[in-house]
């Protein structure tokens, strides 16, 4: 049934791509029409009984929300759990969380942001047994989480943490010295939230009467200040505190408070550490254990604590070390026997390794040339561990089982793009989801002993007929050897390309470490804009250079103490070569990116002067001084040490070299890049006598994003290609003339 609708969409591609496509790409379909929208399942989660899944539902007619329970077998819904229509307080809400026997659920509604993925809100408990309503705080909080009894919830509020008795009514602060840019307790630091991705920073034990957090001391980190217009007569101010690369960071120190006692103790390891990092901690399932990772400031060494919080006895399992550095995952995973799984790249590639309680390989589960890229868990009943790689290929993703002692290995996805997995609570079945460059996300349900489909869930097959009545081109996978390797490359023509002709290129990347671009997946709305420039006569590609990921740690690793230096001599070279080809006109190539890839435009364009003739940065980093210590120290040390490093191959001291057209655009409410970096570029642009366009978004954020704001970037964009490179097809060149340029 799914192979059928495949190959329909593909014969309905391969025809409309023929002959019966009339409609253009507008930026009013990607930006303000909607359009492209792709169908999804929204804040799905398994139940404890493996045989029903729960969704979050938005009725849009009436404004309501609704957690609905559906059977994984039939794919029926089964209940309604909770209805906002039903609930005085609350009018909707925007997510959920249950309780661990699911009797209660967490509801948040009034979200706010804070940064990128830190929250307020005002937290319910819904009692699924007495459908009764508890407010957890009259306040907007932080990160509330239940008890794993399900009696209580502990959040942050100001800097503070407090549990909630849900019988009694009465809440407790266990921690008092919270001050805002000082003391955050419990509740990660901005530069950790960016930068470890987590927000909570306290956890749990098994039977509920203990709370592991981490405390941040950042009264001498530097502050950062923003200036925010809104409408009002004056603006204000957003100050944080923000450790930039070789700066200080917040001093952070683990604490175990115990409920019983109503007491905090701070936990001490028998190492001494200086300047450190705790970016992940975690309950054994033994209730008076506790594992915490311990990293160096430089991230090349890292250490996986157990400690038993009866006496704060500390003993060191695992230290691993890397020539550059070391990536931290949630993948940790504690079985019956006191055993762990851990994920490592120290044969080169990341695979998963089973441990001894002590810390002793027991052996290394996965091995290849090849990279897991997700861990999804481990079945106890049958011993196998169920996880994602690109062992079919660096673009593709598939999902996998395999026995503890590494046998018995089973490709369960049999479709070539990329799949993804939500397991059942007891790993019964799985709901895949798969797209590809040709077709959107298809959600089935599969079951986990083989792989097969049970059943399709939900399909983009509306999407399909959407896309099938607009031009579009087929996005085109290959390799292109640079600098003595094979890069990952997709290329998108325009639909009546002609290889006679010369047309203009436009190259997109980010090549950010680790990152990739080049995947075999369903279209993101830059695709659609990038099928929108190809209708215009634009060729468009995408190379994968050295320093992206899923091909290796050293091919990862490379750029490591230079950012900067090889991504873009690849992407000059790639360009070169390019220009080569008989329909690409090497004198109008340009070159965009965003964040790191408007750094790395910024750099092409200004080293790559006699290649590039154009360039677009979104939000750059101009100089490696300016950005974040977490992420900039993991990949060049500090600036007091490795100063060539960080200056050699920031495009802020090569502005002197620009010859080409430049547009730089920017947030000034970006917290993550601050908008200094473009003020900063802008004055040695002005200082060096360089015309140049550029454009600020008023309040912002690194995004760039909201009511017509996306629309008009795009725009902006479009009409400096159109300016710079031109959107006229030059007619085909002689035999002479071809020659020549192939000689060049």
């Amino acid at each position: 049934m799914i192979l059928s609708r495949y190959l329909a969409f593909f014969c309905l591609l391969v025809t409309t791509l023929s002959s019966a496509q009339t409609k253009s790409i507008s930026l009013e379909d990607i930006w303000s029409n909607g359009t492209f929208r792709t169908e999804s399942l929204d804040a799905l989660h398994s139940m404890r009984n493996g045989q029903e899944y729960s969704v979050l539902n938005f009725d849009r007619a009436n404004g309501s929300t609704t957690i609905d329970i559906y059977d994984y077998k039939t794919l029926k819904k089964v209940n309604t759990l909770v209805s906002s229509s039903n609930l005085e307080a609350i009018k909707y809400f925007t997510d959920y969380t249950f309780s661990n026997d699911e009797s209660q659920v967490l509801l948040a509604t009034n979200q706010e942001s804070i940064f990128r993925r830190s929250t307020l809100a005002n937290y319910y408990v819904f009692n699924t047994k007495t459908n009764s309503l508890t407010s957890v705080s009259e306040e907007k909080i932080q990160e509330p989480t239940f008890s794993p009894d399900g009696k209580m919830v502990a959040f942050g509020l100001n800097n503070n943490l407090y549990v909630k008795d849900l019988f009694s009514g009465e809440t407790t602060q266990f921690t008092t010295d919270g001050v805002k840019n000082k003391i955050i307790n419990g509740i990660t630091d901005w530069v950790y939230e960016e930068e470890f991705g987590f927000v909570r920073a306290f956890e749990w034990n098994a039977d509920s009467d203990k709370i592991a957090f981490i405390r941040f001391d950042e009264t001498n980190v530097p502050e950062f200040s923003m200036d925010v217009y809104g409408e009002d007569l004056y603006q204000t101010q957003t100050v944080f505190k923000y450790p930039k690369a070789g700066e200080k960071n917040a001093i952070v120190s683990l604490y175990v408070y115990n409920l019983k006692n109503n007491k905090s103790e701070e936990v001490k390891v028998g190492k001494a550490y200086n300047d450190f990092y705790i970016p992940r901690i975690k309950w054994s399932n033994d209730p008076d254990m506790l594992s915490a990772h311990y990293m160096n400031r430089h991230q090349n060494e890292l250490d996986l604590w157990m400690i038993d919080t009866q006496d704060n006895n500390a003993f060191l399992v695992i230290e691993e070390k890397d020539k550059a550095y070391i990536d931290v995952t949630d993948n940790l995973t504690f079985l019956k026997d006191k055993s762990f799984i851990w994920t490592s790249e120290k044969d080169g590639y990341n695979h998963i390794y089973h441990y001894s309680k002590k810390g002793k390989l027991i052996n290394q589960v996965t091995k290849g040339n090849w990279e897991v890229t997700n861990y999804y868990g481990f079945d106890a009943k049958t011993n196998n561990i169920y996880y994602q790689s690109v062992e079919n290929g660096s673009i593709n993703r598939d999902v996998y089982s395999i026995n503890l002692k590494g046998s018995n290995k089973m490709r369960l996805t049999k479709t070539t793009g990329t799949n993804n997995a939500d397991f059942s609570a007891d790993f019964t079945y799985f709901i895949n989801t798969f797209s590809s460059a040709t077709t959107p996300p298809e959600y089935t349900l599969n079951n986990a002993l083989n792989g097969n489909v049970v059943k399709s869930i939900k399909d983009n097959d509306v999407l399909s007929k959407t896309v099938s009545e607009f031009t579009n081109s087929q996005k085109e996978f290959t390799t292109i050897r640079v600098n003595g390797n094979d890069l990952n490359m997709w290329t998108i023509k325009p639909a009546n390309f002609d290889a006679t002709k010369e047309y203009p290129l436009f190259m997109y990347q980010y090549s950010g470490p680790g990152s990739q671009q080049v995947a075999n997946r369903w279209n993101a709305a830059n695709d659609y804009w990038y099928q929108m420039l190809a209708q215009k006569g634009y060729i468009i590609a995408c190379v994968d250079g050295r320093g992206t990921g899923l091909k290796g740690a050293d091919f990862k690793k490379v750029t490591q103490k230079e950012l900067g230096k090889f991504e873009v001599e690849d992407q000059i070279e790639a360009a070169k070569l390019l220009g080569q080809r008989a329909y690409i006109d090497a004198s109008r190539i340009g070159i965009w990116g965003w964040s790191y890839g408007g750094f790395m435009s910024s750099n092409a364009l200004f080293k790559g002067n006699d290649v590039f003739k154009m360039a677009i940065a979104v939000a750059p980093v101009t100089s490696w001084r300016f950005y974040d210590s977490i992420y900039t120290e993991r990949y060049m040390t500090t600036p007091q040490e490795n100063a060539s490093g960080y200056d050699d191959n920031s495009p802020i001291n090569h502005v002197d070299k620009l010859k080409g057209d430049f547009l730089l655009i920017h947030g000034t409410g970006d917290d993550n890049v601050h908008v200094q970096n473009t003020m900063r570029m802008v004055e040695a642009l002005i200082q060096a006598d360089k015309q140049f366009e550029w454009m600020v978004y008023p309040d912002n954020n690194h995004g760039i994003y909201g009511g017509n704001t996306r629309k008009h970037l795009y725009t902006k964009m479009t009409n400096f290609i159109d300016r710079t490179l031109g959107d006229k097809i030059k007619a085909p060149k002689t035999e002479m003339e071809k020659e020549v340029k192939i000689k060049g």
